[in-house]
């Protein structure tokens, strides 16, 4: 490919980023113009709208768009599994697991929900790589043991929200995934994750590269191949755990988004991360964008949309794949 193609093709996925940014700003049941956005909402009722409801919700989709789809492209690389994905290996039902613990034992405690998060998807994610070695790792055993670990976590996480229902509110919202009533605090909560992890996935693009060539080629140019699988793996853990915390249990994003990059701009890191995260942020905005003015005044959350989507595309992926 043309390395100047590759260059526009990044710049229109930074332009559908933007676009999904403003379409969800504009796009509800109170009609807010770009104009209105740029000069200013003389419309009382109209700003505080903006202001307190449209923008932190929609930072927070872009966010979680980022984060899944690096965690996604970090967990395929890592793991030799085109089809790894946070939500479809248990990483996100550990994440989840751990996170709901922790508020049904301190209640409203977010600052301590994202690290007991990060350490459930770290021991899934541990727990599914051992599962999943013999002799190497084989992207079927990865698949099937991901698939056994998320059944028993996410067994385990619908227990607690039986038992302890009266604790946990929006629960069901919170298993599908969704960005429903998302203010500034959740900002607050995800901005500081985002940054760390979407730079160290940037820096680690090199390591990713060379991982493609196999474990002994690695080896032979100097790699610390499990150091830095063992890295990559809890930056990756890091970016679906603060997710989940915010959103939920939203699925198939580190799945479809990745794959998507990769068709568009290639198989070398140091560009498809960059492009996976623009493309990560407007599908979770537009795609909530959707979801929430479909069916109004319904909204429906964003994680059922994801999975209609992203169901066929695992499929498609894993028929492709056998």
């Amino acid at each position: 490919m043309i390395p100047y193609m590759k260059t526009i093709k990044f710049f229109l996925i930074c332009a559908a980023a933007v676009a999904g940014f403003f379409f969800s700003l504009t796009n509800g049941s109170v009609e807010i113009t770009s104009a209105q956005i740029f000069f200013g909402v003389e419309d009382e009722t109209k700003r505080q709208i903006l202001e307190n409801i449209r923008l932190p919700r929609t930072i927070v989709a872009m966010l979680v768009g980022v984060n899944l789809s690096l965690s996604g492209a970090i967990l395929q690389a890592v793991m030799k599994n085109p089809l790894a994905d946070p939500h479809i290996i248990g990483i996100s039902s550990g994440a989840g697991l751990f996170g709901i613990f922790v508020m049904m034992i301190f209640g409203d405690a977010g600052a301590l929900v994202t690290p007991a998060a990060f350490i459930g998807a770290m021991l899934a994610a541990t727990l599914i790589y051992l599962l999943a070695w013999k002799d190497g790792i084989r992207p079927i055993r990865v698949i099937l043991a991901g698939v056994a670990v998320s059944a028993f976590l996410g067994a385990g996480i619908s227990a607690l929200l039986i038992f302890y229902s009266d604790k946990v509110h929006g629960a069901l919202l919170w298993m599908v995934g969704g960005l429903s009533a998302r203010s500034w605090q959740h900002v607050e909560i995800l901005l500081p994750y985002s940054i760390v992890g979407t730079l160290a996935t940037l820096l680690a693009a090199r390591h990713l590269n060379v991982l493609q060539l196999g474990d002994e080629v690695a080896t032979g140019l100097g790699l610390r191949v499990n150091l830095v699988r063992t890295i990559l793996t809890a930056i990756a853990a890091l970016l679906a755990a603060s997710a989940v915390c915010v959103v939920g249990l939203l699925g198939f994003v580190g799945l479809i988004v990745p794959h998507t990059a990769r068709l568009i701009l290639g198989s070398d890191y140091r560009i498809l991360l960059p492009g996976a995260a623009f493309l990560g942020a407007a599908v979770v905005t537009i795609s909530d964008t959707f979801a929430r003015t479909i069916f109004a005044p319904t909204e429906l959350p964003v994680g059922i949309l994801m999975a209609m989507l992203g169901a066929p595309f695992f499929l498609y992926l894993l028929r492709k794949e056998l």
